[in-house]
C-alpha cells in the first residue's frame, strides 16, 4: 500500500497521454504506484471564485491538469529504469 509516508514522487506531466503512458510501464513491471490529479483552474481556498471572475482567456488548456505519479519509496530505482526504457 502506497502512504504519504512510504511514497516517492517518480513523475509530473501536464499530458494525459504521457501520464497514461508511464502508467502502462509501471503497470506492465509490476510496480504499484499513485496519481495524484490537480485542477489547476478549479478555485482554491484561498482564493475563492477567482476563476469566475477572470474566466479562462489567455490561459493555455493543455496546462489545466497536472499529474503527479508516486511509488512506493523501495520502487524508486526499478521504478526510474522503467520509465527510461524506450
Amino acid at each position: 500500500m502506497i502512504t504519504i509516508f512510504n511514497r516517492i514522487e517518480i513523475y509530473l506531466t501536464y499530458s494525459m497521454s504521457e501520464q497514461a503512458k508511464i502508467r502502462d510501464k509501471l503497470s506492465q513491471s509490476n510496480i504499484k504506484y499513485y496519481v495524484r490529479t490537480i485542477n489547476r483552474m478549479s478555485p482554491s481556498p484561498f482564493a475563492r471564485g477567482m476563476r469566475s471572475r477572470t474566466g479562462s482567456f489567455g490561459q493555455n488548456m493543455n496546462l489545466n491538469y497536472e499529474y503527479i505519479i508516486y511509488v512506493h519509496k523501495k520502487d524508486y530505482e526499478q521504478a526510474k529504469y522503467v520509465i527510461s526504457k524506450k
